[in-house]
This record gives structure tokens, C-alpha cells and sequence, in this order.
């Protein structure tokens, strides 16, 4: 009985090792696809704030270029 214990014992625990990593890979991925989709989320954010500020600049700049004085003859 006691050799039989052991195996189911043994079968159990690789059983549950063997889950414990799949859940735990499942996990990881779950959390870098998460990771990954906030990251895109920022920066598309910050890219599209620092284009309209770029925007605003380049127009700011345009109204205040002097226009050039005619040559007077």
C-alpha cells in the first residue's frame, strides 16, 4: 500500500506542478499583452499632444516671421 500511496503522491504533485506552470505562463502572457497594449495606449497619447503642441509652434511661428520690407529706389 505504501509504494502505491507514493505514486498517486508523486502523479498528484507533477500534476499540480505541471498546472501551476501552465496557469502561471498564462498569467505572464496575459499580463504583457496588458503591458504592451497600455504602453501603446501612452504613447500614441504623448505623440498626438506633442504634434499639436509641434502645431501650435510651427503656426505661431508662421503669423510672427516679419514680412520683408520692399527695396525702395
Amino acid at each position: 500500500m505504501g509504494y502505491v500511496l507514493r505514486v498517486r503522491l508523486a502523479s498528484f504533485f507533477a500534476g499540480a506542478a505541471t498546472a501551476s506552470f501552465v496557469g502561471l505562463y498564462s498569467l505572464y502572457k496575459d499580463y504583457k499583452v496588458a503591458h504592451e497594449s497600455i504602453s501603446q495606449q501612452v504613447v500614441k497619447g504623448l505623440y498626438e499632444t506633442l504634434d499639436a503642441r509641434i502645431s501650435a509652434l510651427e503656426n505661431l511661428k508662421q503669423s510672427e516671421v516679419p514680412q520683408p520690407a520692399e527695396a525702395t529706389e
